[in-house]
């Protein structure tokens, strides 16, 4: 069968006549419906002139035919490239520059103002929109003819997601047939997934875990889904007697439980929540077990990787910690510059090496080969530690080390201690510059709005954990702290704001 990932799928899909989806406006799509409508989709491409290896750049908003347009263009051979749905014009300007895509696919409310720049790259420009309109299922409804499974093989790309660029201009990176399948079917066999499973997918389709990890351990199970547009608590709780498994980000977590419908009772059929694409609190994660029974199971992965690690299906779900490597991924700690590898309990760069590692940056032959080991393990970015037990514990990005009076200093350290003070919801610490120190650490707080917790109380008690270089010198209380759609608190907003704090040496 070999490692086609359209042919993956097709192999372990059960009977025709199963469901895949169910929409949240009540529409059910089975197995057999979803390939035939693929099927006439890729048929349409082919017309349209994508041919193997040709970029496919989509920007719609989440809907089923969303999928079938991703199942279509890896049936087809083309390279599948998703866009967020916030993404401005002068953003989808550098994509389409950098990807030369031969089709873009945008919703049919933006296709005036995006036409130009399709054209400009030499584009066609179809739409699609969340409820199936739009001029590529008008075209996709005429196709009579089928074309045959494109030929491709383990290193041959299937998508191209491009990274949210928090530093420098984004980049795209190339994810193969063979990463997707490796990825998939390790994550399948982690969490048990079988054809008896319902998943919640609320999460958007854009990035890896909406698109691939959600997605494809359904595929590749043979199970179904609750197909949400959106994130609405009110319905993921209704929802929640009728499925297995529910994946989400922390945020999503943080509001189910805002809500008292959720108990033991409603969560009784699910076996197994997981978070992902951001840390999850260790009081989310012990609130979450006394209302529901339930331990979260957090794992850890990133755009160029796919999943790299996960706790235990069986076994500690350690909060604070993303387990241990997945099935056929080396995961290291090492020392940022030299590469050294640092025993357990050392805090270090993780590099990850194995077949879910993507093949490299989108024409970036220089950046890409400076990610990667000679001995082919990739330089993921992150900071974390292997503990005594193997558990892998994540403790910040690279950039976002402090380094102040030449000492290196670990935010999630700090934060960890501001979170778990009465009062306090989240905390991110930060470094900005310093006239004196290099770098001057800023904590910026969220309160509970019930504790009146204050600057002094915050430092008096962190006087008698932490060492006082590590001690914040600027501390600031906002409503909330900025994220990205994937819940990801955007340090580099915060390094923005608060990059003049120090600007007055008394500071």
């Amino acid at each position: 069968m070999g490692n086609h990932l359209f042919d993956a799928i097709r192999a372990r899909s059960p009977a025709p006549e199963r469901l895949l989806m169910e929409t949240d406006d009540g529409r059910r799509i089975s197995y057999g419906a979803a390939f035939d409508s693929a099927a006439r989709i890729a048929a349409t491409l082919v017309a349209l002139g994508v041919e193997l290896g040709d970029r496919v750049a989509v920007q719609v908003e989440k809907g089923p035919e969303a999928i079938l347009l991703y199942l279509a263009c890896i049936r087809t051979g083309a390279v599948f490239l998703p866009l967020n749905t916030a993404y401005t014009t002068a953003e989808l300007d550098y994509f389409f520059t950098d990807a030369e895509p031969r089709l873009v696919i945008v919703d049919p409310a933006r296709a005036e103002a995006i036409e130009p720049l399709a054209r400009k790259v030499g584009a066609r420009l179809e739409t699609l929109g969340a409820d199936g309109d739009g001029s590529l299922l008008a075209k996709a409804g005429t196709q009579t003819g089928e074309v045959a499974v494109a030929p491709r093989g383990a290193d041959d790309l299937a998508a191209i997601l491009y990274t949210s660029g928090t530093t420098g201009r984004s980049k795209g990176a190339m994810l193969t047939h063979g990463n997707l399948v490796s990825n998939a079917l390790a994550l399948v066999e982690a969490w048990r997934f079988t054809a008896d499973d319902v998943l919640i997918h609320a999460l958007p389709i854009f990035h890896t875990h909406g698109l691939f990890v959600a997605t494809h351990v359904v595929l590749f199970s043979g199970g179904s889904m609750l197909f949400e547009r959106k994130f609405d608590p009110k319905r993921i709780i209704a929802a929640l007697p009728r499925a297995t498994a529910l994946m989400g980000v922390p945020t999503f977590y943080v509001r189910l439980l805002q809500h008292p419908e959720l108990d033991r009772e409603r969560a009784r059929s699910i076996r197994l929540f997981v978070s992902g694409s951001a840390p999850l609190l260790a009081e989310t994660h012990a609130v979450w077990r006394e209302r529901t029974g339930h331990a979260i199971l957090e794992r850890y992965g990133m755009t160029e990787t796919n999943m790299n690690t996960s706790n235990p299906y069986d076994g500690e779900r350690r909060a604070g910690t993303v387990g241990f490597a997945l099935p056929g991924t080396e995961v290291r700690i090492t020392e940022p510059e030299g590469g050294r590898p640092l025993g357990p309990g050392k805090i270090g760069m993780i590099e990850v090496r194995g077949p879910n590692v993507f093949s490299g940056y989108w024409r970036m032959p220089e950046k890409t080969a400076a990610e990667f080991r000679p001995d082919g393990f990739f330089i993921t970015g992150d900071l974390g530690l292997i503990d005594a037990d193997g558990y892998v514990q994540i403790v910040g990005r690279g950039k976002d080390l402090i380094i102040a009076g030449g000492y290196n200093i670990y935010p999630k350290e700090i934060e960890s201690e501001i979170d778990a003070l009465p009062g306090v919801v989240e905390s991110a610490v930060i470094g900005v510059p310093h006239p004196d120190l290099g770098e001057g650490v800023v904590a910026v707080v969220v309160r509970d709005g019930r504790n009146d917790v204050s600057a002094e109380a915050i430092l008096g008690a962190l006087t008698e954990r932490l060492a006082r270089f590590k001690l914040p010198r600027h501390i600031d209380f906002v409503d909330e702290l900025p994220r990205n759609t994937m819940g990801k608190v955007q340090k580099n907003v915060l390094r923005d704001r608060y990059r003049s704090v120090f600007a007055n040496p008394a500071g």
